[in-house]
């Protein structure tokens, strides 16, 4: 059954790929002292690390209004269903703004087919969902078939983090300064998950990069013994022969079918920072 895939800003989806299978993006909102980007739109990786250079401090972030939302839904053909994958409702307001927007079409018209998906996710993970979904796609399943093995694919997401530095935590306020000055002094790396809440949080504190890095690819040993017939996408910033290097190893190890290494875009860049890790896959089935 054809239908339209979208996902927000919240995902580092490779542009190739949102052009190969019609992958619709709402781009979040990156505000910097002269004025306010579409990350992804008018506002690259690079052009956005510049920008960061020269003020000196973190970007604000914001997500698209209600009306982004509904623009978008309602510009694809009335027959046509719709599936958005959502950055986590629990990071961003993206998610209830989508939802909102999504009502204002139905009010107008009650009989359009849209589903929004908290993905509980970020990053690669959401790019990782949106590869399923167009594997699914490809298999011709019913459309609400496909929106529920997807919500049910959101709750087995893992999403892995390794930071180099702490400090656009600290400047984003998610690592407290005395804190955050002890992680750099003992050179401390954090390593970090999406909770099944799709909240941030802490899992290990590390001292040295190199054990960090070990150890996030032994974390994955912790939901999935094996990676054969799966999937598994890590973002990078900056850091592509890193990412590469470590792909490499998690191969070895785990055995996945399919990888793939995309660039952080802007908004996740914003907090992860330079040299920041990101890696999706699917847990194994409890």
């Amino acid at each position: 059954m054809s239908f339209q895939i979208m996902v927000d800003g919240g995902a580092d989806l490779p542009q190739s790929f949102a052009d190969k299978f019609n992958v619709i993006t709402i781009p979040l909102n990156i505000h910097f002292n002269d004025g306010v980007y579409k990350g992804g739109v008018n506002l690259t990786t690079e052009q956005f690390y510049e920008k960061l250079k020269d003020e000196g401090d973190l970007a604000k972030t914001s997500a698209p209004s209600p009306n982004e939302f509904y623009d978008a839904f309602k510009a694809v053909d009335a027959n046509t269903p719709i599936l958005l994958l959502s950055l986590s409702q629990n990071l961003s307001a993206t998610y209830q703004n989508a939802v909102i927007g999504r009502d204002m079409l139905l009010d107008e018209e009650p009989d359009r087919q849209v589903e929004i998906i908290n993905t509980k996710t970020a990053s690669c993970g959401m790019a990782l969902l949106a590869n399923e979904v167009v594997k699914l796609k490809m298999k011709q399943m019913d459309f609400q078939e496909i929106v529920d093995t997807m919500k049910q694919n959101a709750e087995r997401t893992v999403t892995l983090f390794s930071l180099r530095t702490v400090e656009n935590l600290i400047k984003g306020g998610r690592l407290d300064r005395f804190r955050g000055a002890i992680a750099k002094t003992l050179n401390i790396k954090l390593l970090m998950r999406a909770s099944d809440e799709g909240e941030i949080e802490v899992t290990e504190k590390i001292r040295g990069e190199k054990k960090a890095l070990r150890r996030l690819v032994d974390q994955i040993g912790d939901y999935s013994k094996s990676l054969e017939g799966k999937t598994i996408v890590m973002s990078q910033s900056r850091c592509h022969d890193k990412a590469i290097d470590i792909m490499n190893q998690i191969k070895e190890r785990y055995h996945q079918d399919e990888d793939h290494i995309v660039e952080m875009g802007p908004l996740i860049a914003n907090y992860a920072g330079e040299g920041g890790l990101v890696i999706s896959f699917l847990r194994d089935d409890v």
